[in-house]
């Protein structure tokens, strides 16, 4: 009987004790995730990496063709408006041609 009674002691002992000690901590902190890669990803200021390319697949390229007075004189002016893809617009002017007074 006190065969019995010690072994199931320490049985209960080893099946209390052994998951505390794989989850060694350090001041209060688990060591096991500590080597694990972070969750988020912090950026500061924009991606500026890809702005200066030349030629990119999603661009889009329209041309837009406005009517502008200046003084009596009126203008046509045709304009080209490249949409990058990272946000920004490049405007040219192509041409300007006078269409009449008034």
């Amino acid at each position: 009987m006190k065969k019995f009674l010690a072994l199931s002691l320490l049985l209960l002992s080893v099946v209390a004790f052994v998951p505390s000690a794989e989850a060694k901590t350090t001041n209060g902190v688990l060591t096991a995730n500590t080597s694990a890669a972070p969750q988020i990803r912090v950026q500061v200021g924009q991606n500026r990496r890809y702005n200066n390319r030349r030629y990119n697949n999603r661009r889009t390229v329209r041309t837009y063709t406005r009517n502008v007075r200046v003084g009596r004189r009126i203008y046509r002016e045709t304009y080209r408006v490249v949409y990058r893809a990272n946000g920004t617009t490049r405007t040219r002017l192509l041409s300007r041609v006078r269409i009449g007074r008034y």
